[in-house]
């Protein structure tokens, strides 16, 4: 879960401001497990939501191994 996690984000991240979507489609997920996986993000300062159903990244420095 923790790569599926990562890897939403890393998709944010490369594409700006997306919706969740297009979160959905990019990897296959039902629109409940992508919520999941953006509150995990929310909850950790990762990415904030500046309307509705878009998702974009927080300027929070982020090491990724």
């Amino acid at each position: 879960m923790l790569t599926r996690v990562k890897s939403v984000y890393l998709f944010i991240r490369e594409h700006g401001t997306v919706s969740t979507r297009a979160i959905a489609e990019e990897f296959g997920m039902t629109h409940r497990t992508v919520q999941r996986d953006l509150n995990i993000l929310v909850h950790n300062g990762l990415i904030s939501s500046p309307k509705r159903g878009k998702w974009k990244t927080t300027a929070k420095k982020v090491k990724i191994s």
